[in-house]
């Protein structure tokens, strides 16, 4: 297969859509595909191309002049690569892969990450839409999008092509350490987390708090916790391209969020061995394997939180029972099998395509085709 994946940029910020792209590409070519990535750039670009992916950039910017100008130099790539799937992780993406498709007899997948934004909608433009958990698939087929249309393949995280085992040497904490990985968004429930850890910080003096991770609203949240008890006991660590270094070290891992569609960071805490506590909320249960891996409490909830922190910390039973649990049944959340399942789902539409194709007559091709020579598609 020609495969074309198209996403806003393939940089290295630890944004999940961008990891998830970036995985199957490399293990797409690896398999034997011809692959291309259409992107503003990144970091990624050089792992892209020690894979044999042909990196194309193109800026997507949403500027009247700037999207013109991707319109043309978008065609101009298809025209040279001629895919047979196009698929889009990102609004823009598939935005421009639907409009401009004429003349050219490639199928669109898009992958619906972040379903709770309001233009998520718009991936639904694809011939067949990827929910990453039940839950989203859920979610978009209540907000108009076709049953028929939708597939659900879970993100997987374990294999990565973008981390090495070998390499990742475990952060230096002071214990007991609890950490979360995450951008610093106020929907990524850092304030509750913030909160619980006020509550425990009595009853756990040597207990610290890190917090893993960048964004817009850290400034805000370095603010509440320097006005916390236990503030010299939190630390904002920042951005790191090996998170995993502090959920190999860390006792206890917390997911707060408000919104998340499947949570690839729950899926590395769990390969990590921490214990987990998550919010009960949209695909979580799910990478949880429905609260056997890990603690579910009510989203928004700091109480909920800390009595669930207060829980592991007070018993070192309960705390290493949840940590052997969260590393049981981990091979659904491989790389390998979201990547495999991917493809059957490339190869669904192309041999439906086929049929459609071998259906028509030749009168109908003449009529429906204004110009036999605008666009083929390459084997």
């Amino acid at each position: 297969m020609r495969i074309v994946h198209i996403l806003n940029h393939v940089r290295e910020i630890g944004n999940g859509i961008v990891n998830v792209a970036i995985d199957l590409a490399c293990l797409q070519a690896k398999s034997g595909h011809k692959v291309a990535v259409i992107s503003g750039g990144g970091e990624y670009e050089k792992l892209l191309k020690s894979f044999g992916v042909k990196c194309y950039r193109l800026n997507q910017g949403r500027t009247p002049a700037n999207m013109l100008k991707a319109t043309i130099a978008y065609r101009e790539i298809i025209e040279e690569f001629q895919p047979n799937i196009v698929h889009a992780h990102m609004m823009t993406g598939v935005v421009l892969a639907s409009l401009l498709r004429f003349g050219y007899d490639y199928e669109l997948v898009s992958t619906v990450h972040n379903e709770f934004q309001r233009s998520a909608i718009l991936m639904g433009l694809a011939d067949r839409v990827i929910a990453v958990s039940q839950a989203v698939a859920v979610s978009m087929e209540k907000r108009g999008i076709s049953k028929h249309k939708l597939r659900v393949i879970s993100n997987g995280i374990l294999g990565t092509p973008r981390f090495v085992p070998s390499d990742c040497i475990p952060e230096t904490l002071q214990h007991p350490a609890i950490a979360t990985v995450s951008g610093i968004y106020k929907r990524k429930g850092i304030g509750e987390l913030l909160a619980a850890f006020e509550q425990i910080s009595g009853e756990f003096p040597q207990a610290h708090l890190y917090i893993v991770g960048d964004g817009p609203d850290r400034e805000y949240f370095e603010a509440q916790a320097k006005a916390s008890a236990g503030a010299d006991r939190i630390h904002f660590e920042g951005f790191q391209k090996q998170p995993q270094r502090y959920l190999l070290s860390c006792d206890i891992f917390v997911m707060a969020s408000y919104h998340e569609s499947f949570g690839l960071a729950i899926a590395e805490a769990r390969e990590a061995g921490c214990a987990i506590i998550a919010s009960n909320v949209d695909g979580i249960a799910q990478t949880l394997d429905g609260g056997k891996a890990g603690i579910l409490v009510p989203p928004k909830n700091s109480q909920a939180i800390a009595s669930a922190m207060s829980e592991l910390l007070s018993d070192p039973h309960t705390l290493q029972e949840w940590k052997l649990r969260a590393g049981e049944n981990l091979e659904w959340l491989s790389v390998a099998r979201a990547h495999q399942e991917t493809l059957a789902l490339y190869r669904e539409l192309i041999t439906n395509f086929k049929e459609k194709v071998s259906s028509i007559s030749p009168t109908d091709i003449k009529t429906t085709l204004p110009n036999q020579n605008q666009g083929n598609r390459a084997a």
